[in-house]
């Protein structure tokens, strides 16, 4: 199953996301702490001011009333409040900020609770206590006017983010897909140089490594299918003079060896081919009893082959290539494995599966990744007149070029288990563009 964490993008997303959100809240937690110490200083400085303005009102016209929220209590009056032994932090750091802003030696007290709380103040030269309204000091609520703007800003930061994260990880993952094709033997047009320094550089240099393998791929291909169809005119001089000769002994040993020639050369014809099957796409289940009945007939009831075909009638692939894999699949069975052979098709929740195995020796864990090199002869179980040691390397080529993967391994019952797998779109793409050229 796909997460999205695993992907590039996702990971982009929440490292951007997780920043964000810390940086977010550490400036909201910043802005609360300076909005609290600001009330505070405030609340002090209001303080202040009513306290002397009381004293000057009261040196300059005491015979004027004050306010009715101000008062002047004695100090021996039982109104007076005693100094609490527990008050709250804030309450206690507001108190402190004002015995700081008033003379020495002044004592500051709160009232008993009250809308709004009672300040007393009364410094070293006042005859009474000073009575004035405190600003109340309220914690910040949890719920504040600013929660939306954080909301707000933090979307708007995040839609960003995730912005940003996609096109770095676009030019990535348009490399990943042209790294797959290029996998699978199919063509990869070069890919534009966009994204950062150091994903242009790797861009570019893909997009050279792609030319470099494709120069090389025809040079070994014009080459390999030059000298293949060279020999087929010598061969088949050679295969007339061989009927004519007349000891039949010599006559059949020279024709089997200029067929296992013949059958070479239309191997290196085959893997030097590199353009894209064109011919229309036939079911694979009724393809694959086809092949089966008719080699077997050819084979003169040598070749045991069972078939298991239940991948139904949506699972098709193009004609010639169907062909190909399976009949070198079944010629590697006849030559290196033991009978009976079966020809598996099935359905996934995914893909299709088209599986060729035979009850063999099979081939050493070790010799596995050899298997399918060109040109790769696995002695001396594998050896053998008339092979190249290209049966399997074609096969590879060809499932890989109509868009399926391949795993080639032994079967738990023993023998060579070639396993190939397309996937249901590449299917219905190869359907799709087929149904526009027939």
């Amino acid at each position: 199953m796909r997460r999205p964490v695993d992907s590039l993008f996702g990971r982009f997303a929440l490292l951007f996301i997780g920043v964000l959100l810390l940086s977010h809240v550490a400036w909201f937690a910043l802005m609360r702490l300076e909005r609290d110490q600001m009330r505070s200083s405030y609340a002090v400085e209001e303080a202040v001011f009513l306290v002397d303005a009381v004293r000057q009102h009261v040196q300059r016209e005491p015979d004027q009333p004050l306010p009715s929220r101000v008062q002047l209590v004695d100090p021996a009056s039982a109104a007076v409040p005693e100094v609490p032994r527990d008050m709250p932090t804030s309450l206690r750091r507001f108190i402190d900020d004002l015995r700081d802003r008033m003379p020495a030696g002044t004592d500051v007290r709160i009232g008993p609770p009250g809308h709004p709380p009672m300040l007393w103040v009364r410094g070293p030269q006042d005859a009474r206590w000073i009575v004035v309204p405190a600003q109340p000091l309220r914690l910040m609520r949890p719920i504040d006017r600013a929660i939306p703007w954080f909301i707000i800003i933090f979307s708007a930061a995040v839609i960003a983010a995730l912005v940003a994260a996609w096109m770095l990880q676009q030019p990535l993952r348009s490399l990943v897909q042209a790294v797959a094709r290029f996998g699978r033997g199919q063509p990869v047009p070069p890919l534009a140089e966009r994204g950062p320094r150091e994903m242009r550089q790797l861009t570019r240099g893909f997009n050279q490594m792609v030319k470099e393998v494709e120069r090389t791929e025809k040079d070994r291909a014009v080459m390999l299918a030059g000298v293949a169809h060279d020999l087929k005119t010598p061969l088949a001089r050679l295969r007339l003079r061989a009927e004519m000769m007349d000891e039949q002994k010599v006559r059949d040993g020279v024709v089997r060896d200029v067929t296992s020639m013949a059958h070479i050369v239309d191997q290196f014809l085959v893997f030097a081919h590199d353009g894209a099957d064109r011919s229309e796409p036939v079911e694979v289940d009724d393809q694959c009893e086809r092949i089966a009945r008719n080699y077997r007939t050819v084979g003169g009831e040598t070749l045991v082959i069972e078939r298991r075909l239940h991948a139904g009638a949506a699972f098709r692939l193009p004609a010639a290539t169907l062909e190909r894999v399976v009949s070198n699949l079944l010629d590697n069975a006849h030559a290196y494995g033991a009978p009976p052979v079966v020809i598996e098709t099935s359905r996934g929740a995914k893909d299709f599966t088209l599986t060729v195995r035979d009850h063999g020796k099979g081939i050493a864990d070790q010799d596995l990744t050899q298997a399918s090199r060109p040109f790769v002869r696995l002695d001396p179980a594998r050896g053998g007149n008339g092979h190249s040691g290209l049966g399997l390397a074609i096969v590879e080529r060809l499932v890989r070029r109509a868009g399926g993967e391949i795993a080639i391994g032994n079967g738990a019952s023993g023998g060579l288990e070639v396993r190939m797998t397309f996937p249901f779109e590449v299917v219905e793409r190869t359907v799709a563009e087929a149904a526009q050229i027939w």
